[in-house]
């Protein structure tokens, strides 16, 4: 890993067992991240959302109100839109610059039911149970907001592009622990190539 990527391990690693102590951290790694967008989508592979792919899949029932969280320029949210295609989808990230990015390459074909918001996942300006999936591609999860804004009955999808060598990685067993304290269940756990995923459903 190169320095940046080395920063996002040591904050997810850290944010996740206390997350009090994103404050600390959330202006380094925004920062970081409005740097990266210029280039954010030539850094991916061509496989790096196919175990967001895969996942979806497994979704019961298409949802109404998706939010794609650590949305950075947009693709899973453009993916989930495509497959879902009479859901509304925010995508929310809290680089600016990545949103920007995010709102230039969303096709006309989609902008009736895509939109992007500056969003800090900390602290969500959404309502209580309003979103029947909520994604994270590679994103430092914050459990209770995500409990927070997952409807009764809702889908929560975690993936991450390279599983364990991804810079922003947490364990499934880590992921099913937070999410079952939280009222989740009915886990899967899917792997393709490298990358890896999680389905949880909230009850």
């Amino acid at each position: 890993m190169n320095a940046g990527q080395r920063f996002a391990r040591l904050v997810t690693d850290a944010v996740v067992r206390r997350p009090a102590l994103w404050r600390l951290f959330r202006r380094g790694l925004r920062t970081q991240f409005d740097r990266l967008a210029p280039v954010w989508d030539e850094m991916r592979s061509p496989d790096a959302f196919i175990p967001v792919e895969a996942a979806l899949e497994s979704v019961p029932a298409e949802p109404k109100r998706v939010l794609d969280l650590g949305t950075g320029t947009g693709t899973v949210a453009q993916i989930v839109a495509r497959r879902f295609q009479d859901s509304e989808v925010v995508g929310a990230d809290i680089s600016a610059k990545m949103v920007d990015a995010a709102r230039r390459k969303l096709p006309a074909e989609l902008a009736e039911r895509v939109r992007f918001e500056v969003a800090d996942a900390a602290r969500l300006p959404f309502a209580d149970g309003e979103f029947d999936l909520v994604t994270l591609a590679n994103m430092i999860p914050f459990f209770d907001e995500l409990a927070r804004v997952v409807a009764s009955g809702g889908t929560v999808l975690f993936s991450f592009s390279v599983g364990p060598e991804t810079p922003i990685w947490v364990p499934p067993e880590r992921l099913e622990r937070e999410l079952s304290r939280r009222g989740f269940a009915e886990f899967a756990r899917f792997s393709v190539g490298k990358g890896t995923a999680l389905v949880g459903r909230k009850r």
